[in-house]
Formats: C-alpha cells, sequence, structure tokens
C-alpha cells in the first residue's frame, strides 16, 4: 500500500471523503492518489493501449467526481472507483472496438516483406512500461500477479473476449473481487458472472502459454536477462545477423504492428532481419526499459550518417529457455514519452 494511502487514518478518510463531496478538488485528488496507478493498469488490460488507458481514466475520475455526491458509501471507495473505471471502458470499449497484433490478422510470411504499409485500419495492441505499475501484491484471492496480468500474451487474449468477459475475469482472477460484488459493480447476476467468467477462462487457456512469463523469468534470473536484451542491442548496432540468431529459439516470431507482416521460424525472422533492420534501416541505438513484466529495449534510429537518433519503436521480448522466443516491436514514436525516455539519443 503507498505511503501516501497508509497516512490517511480512517477519520482523515471520512473528513476528506465529506470536503470532497462538497466540491473539494484538492480533496478529491488526495483520494484518489493512491489508487491512481492501479486504476490505470486495470483501464490498461481493459482496452489494451497506454493511451486507450489515459482516456479512460481521465473520464472515469471526471464521472466519479461529477457523481461523487451520490457516492453512499455501501462499498469502499477503492471498489466504487474500480465500478466507474470499468464501467467506463466498457463504453469505451464499444465504440473503439478490439485491439489486435499482426499474429491475429493472417498467416506468417515467409520471406521479408520491404516497404510494408502500415495498416492504419487496425486498431493495434499497445505495451505498458512496468514503471507505471502498482507496487504491492495482487489480491489474496486472485489467480493473477500484477505482472503477469500484463504480460503480452495474457493481454492480447483478453481482447479476443467481450466486454462483460473480459471484465469479469480482470474482477474476479486479477483483482480478487468476489461473483456478488462483480455482479453490482457491472450491472449482472451473480449467476451471469460466473457464466462469463467460466467462458473468458477457457478463451484465455487457449491462446496464453501454460507457464507465464514471469515464470520464465524467475528461472532464468535476473544477469542473463540482462544479457540477452543486451545481445539483441547490441547485435543491431553492429549489423551482426550470427550474433542475434544465437539468441533466437528454433519457432521464434517477429511483428511490427502497424505493419501487417510478421514472421515465424528462425530463417524467416532473419531473411527479415538482415533485410531491414540489420540491413538497409540504418544505424541504431538502444536504452534498455521493461514493458508488460517483460525485457524490452527501446529503439532509436539515425537514418543517415550524421544528425540525432530518434525515437523509432519499443521491441517487447519474449523469452523461453535462455532465448527470445517472440519479438514485437511496437514502431510507434508517442510511446516514448510513456516510458519516460529521451526525444534523442
Amino acid at each position: 500500500m503507498s505511503r501516501i494511502l497508509a497516512e490517511i487514518t480512517p477519520d482523515d478518510h471520512d473528513a476528506t471523503l465529506t470536503r470532497a463531496r462538497s466540491g473539494d478538488d484538492a480533496a478529491f485528488t488526495a483520494l484518489v492518489a493512491p489508487l491512481r496507478s492501479e486504476l490505470h493498469a486495470h483501464c490498461y488490460r481493459m482496452l489494451g493501449s497506454p493511451h486507450d488507458a489515459d482516456d479512460a481514466l481521465q473520464e472515469a475520475l471526471l464521472r466519479a467526481w461529477r457523481s461523487l455526491p451520490r457516492f453512499e458509501g455501501r462499498s469502499s471507495l477503492r471498489t466504487w472507483l474500480y465500478t466507474v473505471a470499468t464501467r467506463t471502458c466498457l463504453d469505451l470499449a464499444t465504440g473503439r472496438g478490439r485491439r489486435a497484433l499482426p499474429v491475429d490478422l493472417g498467416p506468417a510470411s515467409e520471406h521479408a516483406v520491404p516497404g510494408g504499409v502500415a495498416a492504419d485500419h487496425v486498431r493495434w495492441l499497445g505495451p505498458y512500461p512496468d514503471a507505471a505499475l502498482a507496487a504491492g501484491p495482487a489480491a489474496p484471492d486472485a489467480r493473477y500477479e500484477q505482472r503477469e496480468a500484463v504480460e503480452l500474451a495474457f493481454v492480447a487474449a483478453l481482447q479476443h473476449l467481450p466486454g462483460n468477459q473480459r471484465a469479469a475475469l480482470l474482477l474476479f482472477d486479477v483483482l480478487g473481487f468476489t461473483a456478488a460484488e462483480i455482479a453490482a459493480m457491472t450491472g449482472a447476476s451473480a449467476g451471469s458472472v460466473n457464466s462469463a467468467l467460466a467462458r473468458a477462462r477457457r478463451v484465455v487457456a487457449e491462446r496464453v502459454p501454460a507457464r507465464s512469463q514471469q515464470q520464465a523469468l524467475r528461472t532464468l534470473g535476473d544477469a542473463r536477462l540482462r544479457e540477452v536484451a543486451a545481445g539483441y542491442a547490441t547485435a543491431l548496432e553492429n549489423g551482426d545477423a550470427d550474433a542475434l540468431v544465437a539468441l533466437l529459439t528454433e519457432d521464434v516470431t517477429w511483428s511490427m504492428p502497424p505493419l501487417p507482416h510478421w514472421y515465424a521460424g528462425r530463417d524467416a525472422v532473419l531473411d527479415f532481419a538482415r533485410a531491414m533492420p540489420l540491413g538497409s534501416c540504418g544505424a541504431w541505438r538502444h536504452v534498455p526499459v521493461a514493458a508488460n513484466g517483460q525485457p524490452a529495449v527501446a529503439n532509436y534510429l539515425r537514418a543517415g550518417d550524421t544528425g540525432p537518433y530518434l525515437p523509432w519503436s519499443i521491441t517487447v521480448l519474449t523469452v523461453r529457455d535462455g532465448r527470445i522466443a517472440e519479438l514485437v516491436s511496437f514502431l510507434d514514436d508517442t510511446l516514448f514519452p510513456t516510458f519516460g525516455l529521451p526525444a534523442t539519443r
């Protein structure tokens, strides 16, 4: 629990809530501050985009501020804010549709596709910076740890669920709310919540590995993990195909949203790498980051012989048995401020 929340005694909380209900903006901010990070992460899990999570949280807090005089205290403030945030996300998801990765759209390409055109009609999944995750353990009844619940495979699987199933799974398995609480939060019956939860679990089980990335990374160890991420970055900077291929599993995949093409298998990935990032793109510089509870690298590119290295992509690595099993390079320079990264390198 955050230091700010720990400092608010029950009496202080009640007094602050009373001031907030009377229109004291500073009091409302103080009440919400300890919960912002976890609410933002919840919005990301629901919507699959850090930018959409920003929009959803801003809208949810505005709705909460306007509705606060009607908050009767029948549930905790935290539960009520999750109710508002979840309903806001469901409204946004209905209007914006689900997020996707290239692997959701079609088969892998066997050979490099130079000069690919961005599929701007697709709403792409985005990466989530680990720095934005709330500190502390998950609720006792939750099935997933916080980092497991933002892993790319998990968040991508959630996008295949209808909104009510997505909400039920996240509220129950990630946040530890009961079926009765979720029913009250979403305006459904407890029976329909349990039914939605069962269906959601089946879909997610089919789409995520049996062994989470967190389990794999704990087995690997931090030192080896840093070596893998640094090896990937160094191979690109040096244009070293042999060094890159030595880091990859046989069944590795590489995708680059918003480009629709993706590659599966070491040969296809290497063909792409030689044609593009190791060949014609330009010169690279890299900064290690962490995204979705996984190692990641911020890629900066200089197209010519001189000038600054500019933001190009955030590449999230999925690691298995000490090698890279999946690379997802999000080609979106607007993500760099989200990760607290500089505009040039």
